[in-house]
């Protein structure tokens, strides 16, 4: 419990109505879960208008109300706080209800439309190994120190990013990863956090039922690095054409990384098999078990950040060389009967087509590469052709079929797909509406030598279909359907 005058401490206030000294219990942005003495933070979402249910707050017993529009009606002995920006006053609230625990550890913050995953995780495990008390913030789970928690969503809503960090100081954790997505940046979930360092990994065509224009996308991405503090350091990507452009306005100390250009962390790969890459990392030689052209960029990162927080190089070195690929990233196995299975979170046509550029590369010619692929629903719909025609295009077989349809029509997802197929690439092509039948498809047609890729849904364990969650983990579905064809 806090007075409301110390949880306010740093929002941007335009008017106040009532007494500021009050002592609240807790926070809420969900006018369901208000309780007596709660404050309520009134926020306008995409859906619903948090403003429309301020006299229900009211009356399940908030006695203050932080909000950007007054209400007509002033109850009095509720105090009533006006604001330029709920979202901002939130991430605020929640950090001064929790006694801003992201000053206490190093935060290091991944952005990017791919890698953020993988480079957040292999962070924790790399920092894990090393001795430390580590905490990670990412699409897969959380973790504090060796405590595992589901996850929600990519980047969680500030409440709940501050009470993991909390935890985390509880916990004696010394650095946490953080995936930091473009939603959670425009939202405000991270305004208020302390972050030690900022890390862009690349920027393609992703989210633009949300952003609306590529532009919109990157100055979002951009205003993260745009507020991190001068004692953090800001780690871009300057392969990409975006990197430069992210540190443009930061006052944290800038370093770039790259295979392709002059960085101050370069990279070349001097092996790319299977069995994972020979990389040299800034004229040291080092294995890793990780595959492929996108995982150099992540290890680059990863070696980079180490380097920048403190790590000394032989130990990041011989660490990096210890690091499993990430659940759901580029995760494989081989049958008794040399068929290769891949899982990838690929979703974007960019992640696509790195994935099956790297295949391709390693593949030799007689060995088909059989791609099982679709698009979800109720998301960006431009990207759909695009995965379609990469899809077919570096793929010698194609199964379209269901991703997680949410509330939209799976057929007409599929055809959306396909109109992106060029017509001398249709004949490597079909449709298998249910996922399951599709990846057993194509457990079928796969041969001794063969490769199957299975993209999109990666490390998750469900399909949503009408809005209804099932049991679904394509991992173990492609390993039950090739054990028995071992048999």
């Amino acid at each position: 419990m806090k007075k409301l005058k110390d949880i306010l401490y740093k929002v941007p206030m335009e008017s106040v109505t009532g007494n500021t000294a009050v002592t609240v219990n807790s926070i809420q942005y969900d006018s369901r879960k208000v309780e007596l003495n709660d404050v309520f933070v009134a926020v306008k979402g995409i859906i619903s208008n948090g403003h429309d249910y301020i006299n229900t707050a009211v009356e399940q017993g908030a006695l203050a109300i932080i909000c950007e529009d007054l209400p007509k009606k002033i109850v009095n002995g509720v105090t009533y706080v006006q604001v330029e920006n709920s979202q901002t006053a939130l991430a605020f609230m929640a950090a001064n209800y929790y006694d801003n625990p992201s000053e206490n550890l190093k935060l290091v913050g991944v952005t990017g439309t791919n890698g953020k995953t993988t480079v957040a995780t292999l962070l924790y495990h790399l920092f894990s190994k090393a001795g430390f008390k580590v905490g990670l913030l990412s699409t897969v789970n959380i973790m504090v120190a060796d405590k595992t928690y589901p996850s929600t969503h990519t980047t969680p809503d500030s409440l709940m990013i501050n009470s993991y960090l909390k935890k985390m100081n509880e916990e004696g954790v010394e650095f946490c990863f953080m995936e930091v997505s473009s939603h959670g940046i425009a939202q405000k979930r991270t305004e208020a956090l302390h972050f030690a360092g900022g890390i862009f990994t690349n920027l393609t065509h992703e989210h633009l039922d949300y952003h609306k224009t590529f532009a919109e996308y990157r100055d979002v991405k951009k205003s993260f690095f745009d507020q991190l503090p001068a004692s953090a350091f800001a780690l871009v990507n300057v392969d990409d054409k975006n990197g430069p452009v992210m540190i443009q306005n930061t006052p944290a100390r800038k370093y770039t990384y790259a295979l392709k250009s002059y960085a101050d962390y370069s990279a070349r790969i001097l092996e790319n098999q299977f069995s994972g890459l020979l990389l040299k990392l800034n004229g040291d030689e080092v294995w890793s078990k990780l595959i492929g052209n996108f995982n150099a960029y992540n290890i680059l990162a990863i070696y980079a950040t180490a380097d920048l927080l403190g790590l000394e190089k032989g130990e990041n070195l011989r660490l990096i060389s210890e690091l499993e690929s990430v659940a759901g990233r580029f995760q494989y196995f081989i049958t008794k009967h040399k068929i290769t299975a891949i899982v990838d979170y690929a979703h974007t046509p960019d992640a696509l087509k790195n994935v099956l550029e790297t295949i391709n590369f390693i593949r030799s010619k007689n060995e088909e590469l059989i791609t099982v692929v679709g698009c979800g629903g109720d998301r960006d719909k431009t990207k759909r052709p695009e995965m379609g025609h990469i899809a077919s295009a570096l793929s010698t077989k194609v199964i379209f079929t269901s991703d997680n349809p949410r509330t939209e029509d799976p057929e007409k997802i599929l055809l959306d797909v396909e109109a992106g197929v060029d017509p001398q690439d249709f004949k490597k092509t079909m449709t298998v509406v249910n996922r399951k039948q599709a990846i057993k498809t194509a457990c079928q047609l796969a041969q001794p030598g063969d490769i199957i890729l299975i993209a999109g849904k990666g490390h998750e364990t469900y399909q949503e279909v009408n809005g209804k969650r099932t049991d679904f983990d394509d991992f173990k579905i492609v390993n039950e359907f090739l054990n028995q064809l071992d048999k």
